[in-house]
């Protein structure tokens, strides 16, 4: 890590982690250790207008762009997808922050967490948004990286027909290790801001909303997450819960929980919130944090088991340390958790999720934000030998995304190219055993 010019507090983080794993430790989190947890929601809360144009104020804004997309078939910034007209994730991400800078005459810095092999992509992107740049504050910083570990022995994996998959981020936990070691975190202190609003860039509905600020200032808490209702599709991710020990909230991945325990995971009436990684923290407070721990927050270590290349299953079997940022809530005493509604939450990790975000389910006013106009969100499993890589997806829906805002569900099995002015209303399922289309103006319904 040294040698490849890595950050030495990175390397320290790697360190005390590659210890745990030495001996024995799992990161596991056992359903008898936690009990479900409770939380106010945003739509109960009060929140003074000029409490909230003043948190936004002196708030800072941090993307998660480290993503390439990869199990959508792409090799660049995922952020660079075109959502509608022209408008990639990142020129809306850029919109909607330069419209809340003059609505409430704040300058809402907004800095981009990049990998080594998104930061050019995106920083080329954004080059037309002159005034997004605040003065004294970079766009970017780098997340760190690490070595994939072979299961075997823990010896860093070697692979020299391909040395950049020896290498792997350590999760998005790596957050306040960057922040840290780049010298970010100082600097934002030094500038005045007070706090920090972090989402993945993938997420359009993470915007920095000056209630959810106000809120967070007003509550005094030093870390606070934004919760969602889990719903059939969350089952098998992570969720919020309270560690019986000590009272404090804790994230559950589904890598930290043990087979015996998995019922019990995907029990939506026993754990109901998952995290929208939308996060809050007070700045004053992380780096107290960091400064009492040597630089090392100490996040819930996850052991991740892969393939040393992801997209052959015959490559040796290695172990990726990662944390996540979420896991930072159980660090603070006094965390909070808040619900908020799901127009926060709009995550896109595949091409049934992009099909809903094209379509008409959403609207995207002058303000650039999200606005839901179907009723609900549609279920949408598109086949994946025909639709999972984006240049294949794209290809079958020329015309773009059919009208969706009356659909209850959209099943596609087999290959089906759709035309213009395609609309899906109720629940529909196609089936073909050879290519077909869907002609022009066809309404598909469920009658």
């Amino acid at each position: 890590m040294a040698a490849a010019g890595v950050d030495e507090i990175a390397i320290e983080t790697f360190a005390h982690y590659f210890r745990l794993l030495e001996h024995g430790e799992t990161g596991m989190v056992p359903e008898s250790s936690i009990e479900p947890v409770e939380m106010e929601s945003l739509t109960s809360v009060e929140v003074d207008p000029d409490v909230a144009a003043e948190a936004v104020r002196s708030t800072a804004v941090i993307k998660l762009n480290g993503g390439l997309g990869t199990s959508m078939g792409m090799d660049r910034a995922k952020s660079l997808l075109c959502v509608r007209r022209g408008l990639s994730f990142l020129d809306i991400i850029a919109r909607q922050v330069l419209h809340l800078r003059e609505e409430y005459d704040a300058t809402l810095p907004l800095i981009f967490m990049n990998s080594f092999r998104t930061s050019a992509d995106t920083m080329a992107a954004l080059a037309r948004y002159e005034s997004l740049p605040v003065e004294g504050l970079p766009l970017e910083f780098l997340q760190n990286k690490e070595p994939k570990l072979l299961a075997k022995d823990l010896s860093p994996a070697s692979w020299p027909k391909d040395p950049d998959l020896e290498w792997c981020p350590p999760g998005h936990g790596d957050l306040y290790t960057a922040l840290r070691g780049t010298g970010l975190l100082d600097r934002l202190i030094e500038a005045g801001y007070e706090r920090v609003f972090v989402s993945n860039s993938d997420n359009l509905g993470a915007v920095p909303d000056a209630r959810v600020a106000g809120w967070f200032a007003e509550s005094g808490a030093p870390f606070a997450i934004e919760a969602v209702r889990r719903t059939p599709s969350d089952r098998k991710g992570g969720h919020f819960a309270r560690r019986k020990s000590d009272g404090r909230i804790v994230l559950r991945e589904s890598a930290q929980t043990l087979d015996a325990d998995k019922d019990a995971l995907a029990d939506l009436d026993r754990h109901k919130y998952c995290s929208t990684n939308n996060l809050w923290f007070d700045l004053a407070a992380m780096k107290h944090a960091l400064d009492v721990r040597q630089g090392i927050l100490g996040l819930p270590l996850i052991r991740n088991v892969k393939t040393l290349d992801p997209g052959d299953k015959s490559t040796p079997e290695v172990i990726q340390i990662e944390t996540a940022m979420g896991a930072a809530v159980e660090v603070f005493e006094g965390s909070r958790l808040i619900e908020v509604g799901r127009d926060r939450f709009v995550p896109v990790k595949t091409t049934n999720d992009l099909l809903v975000l094209r379509s008409d389910v959403y609207d995207i006013g002058q303000d650039f934000v999200l606005d839901q106009t179907a009723v609900e969100i549609p279920f949408v499993d598109l086949d994946d030998d025909f639709y999972k890589l984006v240049g294949d997806f794209d290809k079958r829906f020329p015309h773009g995304a059919p009208s969706m805002k009356k659909a209850s569900s959209l099943r596609v099995e087999g290959d089906w190219t759709f035309a213009g002015g395609v609309q899906v209303v109720g629940d529909v399922t196609l089936e073909a055993a050879s290519a077909q289309r869907v002609d022009p103006d066809t309404v598909l319904s469920d009658g």
